[in-house]
């Protein structure tokens, strides 16, 4: 009855809704990243008592990389759990997972669930053929919509709604790239394209949940999301919900995993805003990852006068301007970098003595001899205001990870 539900056009769920009678149980499928993608529909009470299985972390992701295959028998829950992996053509599809609540699953238990993995394989594959030829289409328009190629707004909207999308309303472009340069990395080409895959996928899983009809699409090292959002959301708000995103993705940590930056553009109501704010979105990404380092969220705004450096290509120009500007205190020694602390306090204060020792825990007059000898290092300061926005817009560069280096 399974095999010939699948040869026949049957889904994953209805193979799932089979497995589960046939069972006794609760049945789930999963990607290789332990992503659910079909849940038996039958048996309410079974699946709620396998979702409280420590298998699963807070994401609801099940935490494949720390099961093992064959039966499990789950003491603080009670019952048991049987795992195979699904396969095809020596291509991992994902896992078979079937849960029983009042008894200890057995050896004819995992050959049902194997014989079952292998009709998954075919249903998962014929998914997958049909949905490379859906992706190809939503990648060039989606590749032509952060161009400006999209054509005019109506018929981009027509276009986007026929892939199953909504672009009708507000979004903000969102950039999640990964920290490792896949252009430097010592992996092997086909491991690089199976972690990016696995990277795509979970955007994708863990944005259409949120929304069904939200643009998701792996490009290279990145994802981008046309991530809706409500009209009167602040800054705040649309950092809280991309985050919450964030933390599904990225689940334990396991699995493979690799860290990646995400930045947040401002909010575009229009299609032929979608160019500027995917810029601001890649902006957000590097300038957040050189200030923040790995695993940065960073929106747009909260760039400041990084927003401008960012329009700057030429990262030696950005050096040189270090050197020049902040001299020995570009240098990377603990002295330099004290200095550099103490004048960043004292421009962020105003040029305020008494706030900036106090933040310092030093006396008064010792930052008194302090700043005289910042001033014969890098000119009077202290009474030219155009130095004093020079400078610090040299340690705001400095401060740039991978950007500022010393002389």
């Amino acid at each position: 009855m399974i095999e010939q539900s699948v040869l026949t056009g049957g889904s994953l769920d209805e193979l799932a809704d089979h497995l589960a009678v046939l069972m006794d149980g609760a049945v789930m499928v999963t990607d290789t990243d332990g992503r659910v993608l079909v849940t038996s529909s039958t048996a309410v009470a079974e699946l709620d008592n396998a979702r409280r299985h420590p298998c699963f972390d807070a994401s609801g992701r099940l935490v494949v990389e720390e099961q093992r295959f064959g039966v499990t028998a789950e003491p603080t829950v009670g019952g048991s759990r049987a795992m195979v992996r699904i396969v095809a053509a020596n291509t991992d599809l994902g896992r078979l997972v079937a849960f029983a609540s009042d008894r200890v699953m057995v050896e004819q238990d995992v050959t049902t669930l194997e014989r079952a993995a292998m009709v998954a394989a075919l249903a998962i594959t014929r998914s997958q053929a049909v949905s490379a030829v859906e992706s190809k289409y939503r990648a060039e328009f989606l590749r032509d919509a952060l161009a400006g190629r999209a054509g005019r707004r109506a018929e981009a909207i027509a276009h986007a709604r026929s892939l199953g999308w909504d672009i009708d309303r507000p979004m903000v472009v969102v950039v999640a790239e990964t920290d490792e340069d896949d252009q430097q990395t010592a992996r092997p080409a086909e491991e690089i394209r199976a972690l990016q895959d696995r990277f795509t996928r979970a955007w994708v899983r863990s944005a259409t949940t949120r929304d069904a009809t939200t643009p998701v699409m792996g490009f290279s090292q990145e994802v981008v999301t046309l991530f809706p959002i409500e009209g009167t959301a602040s800054r705040q708000d649309v950092v809280d919900e991309v985050t919450r995103i964030v933390t599904i993705v990225r689940g334990l940590g396991g699995g493979g995993r690799r860290t990646f930056c995400t930045g947040i553009s401002q909010t575009v109501t229009s299609v032929d805003a979608l160019p500027r704010a995917y810029e601001e979105a890649l902006n957000a990404v590097t300038v957040g990852r050189q200030i923040h380092g790995s695993s940065a969220i960073t929106h747009f705004d909260d760039l400041g006068t990084y927003r401008l450096l960012a329009l700057i290509p030429d990262t030696d120009a950005l050096h040189r301007f270090v050197g020049d500007t902040l001299g020995d205190l570009a240098l990377d020694t603990p002295e330099a970098a004290e200095h550099r602390r103490t004048l960043g306090l004292l421009i962020d204060t105003n040029m305020n003595v008494a706030e900036s020792a106090r933040r310092l825990f030093i006396h008064y007059n010792t930052l008194r001899y302090r700043i005289g000898r910042l001033e014969q290092l890098l000119g009077p300061f202290v009474t030219d205001a155009e130095l004093r926005m020079t400078l610090a817009m040299a340690l705001r560069v400095h401060g740039m990870r991978g950007l500022a280096r010393p002389r």
